[in-house]
């Protein structure tokens, strides 16, 4: 019954999010990267580092953050992890590196997770970013532009959003 109610407020939570976001800056030319990731998915950042340097961004400029479902018992050096139990019933965010994540006022941020996602669709509708690509079978909702390719495909994936970010003036 609670994971009923924490879905249905994660959802209340997106479409509120949806329904406030500022898209007066959609424009800006891309300068500042950051990635959602579904950790069950993909694991490899540094093949993601690699793609933001492909498209001219230097490491300092690029964040990735990762969702994983359950919190691993071993100890991690990862900070950038965020877990179904950071997230409150009632659709709130209670991890201060996620919430740090989302107010950067990013010029791209790519949701790298395939489908829907009710935690990372809430992190992506909560986000600060100025331009929102998603990957296949996204929320159009979400996103300002989806391409439709599997996140596992990366260098397919990098050459496609590439092509779209020089039409769009953005590189």
């Amino acid at each position: 019954m609670f994971k009923k109610l924490k879905q249905k407020s994660l959802q209340k939570q997106t479409e509120k999010n949806i329904r406030q976001r500022d898209i007066s800056q959609i424009n800006e030319p891309l300068k500042r990267l950051g990635f959602l990731v579904d950790e069950s998915e993909f694991q490899d950042f540094e093949e993601l580092y690699d793609f933001s340097a492909a498209l001219g961004i230097q490491r300092k400029d690029v964040k990735v953050f990762s969702f994983l479902e359950y919190r691993k018992k071993l100890p991690t050096l990862q900070q950038n992890q965020i877990h179904n139990k950071d997230f409150s019933w009632n659709g709130e965010i209670h991890n201060l590196n996620a919430q740090e994540f989302l107010d950067e006022p990013l010029d791209v941020l790519i949701g790298f997770y395939k489908g829907s996602h009710e935690f990372l669709d809430l992190m992506v509708s909560a986000s600060k970013a100025k331009f929102k690509v998603g990957v296949a079978k996204a929320d159009p909702r979400l996103y300002d532009l989806i391409i439709e390719i599997q996140p596992q495909k990366v260098v397919e994936f990098r050459e496609e959003l590439k092509k779209y970010l020089q039409i769009l003036n953005k590189i």
